[in-house]
This record gives structure tokens, sequence and C-alpha cells, in this order.
């Protein structure tokens, strides 16, 4: 089988970088500020952070399915 990060191109590689990048400052950002995040996670969508028990736990909160 072959390697994916072999086959990216230099264009790719740097969206790629930029992604990261940007998601990362995102989910700093939220940490920094006590807010979840929703990631995903063996599957399926997960809160992270900050106050994800008190949306979980809130009237009208969505349950998983």
């Amino acid at each position: 089988m072959t390697n994916p990060t072999t086959l990216r191109s230099p264009e790719t590689q740097a969206i790629l970088n930029a992604l990261q990048t940007a998601v990362t400052k995102c989910l700093d950002k939220k940490k920094k500020l006590g807010q979840y995040a929703v990631i995903w996670q063996d599957g399926r969508p997960v809160k992270i952070g900050g106050d994800a028990e008190a949306h979980e736990s809130a009237p009208g909160a969505s349950t998983p399915r």
C-alpha cells in the first residue's frame, strides 16, 4: 500500500498545513475562552473542553444517537 503523504503535491501540502494551523488556533482560542468544541472521535462527534458538560445536560440538548 502506498503512503498518502508521499503523493501530496507541494500545493496540497501547503493547503493541509494552513488548515491544520487554522484549526489549532481555533481550538486554542475556544479553550482559552472556556468554550467547548465538537470533534470526531471513535466514529462519532464528541463535545470536548470548556462547558461541554453543561450543554449535554441542558434542556433541549440533543442526545447521541
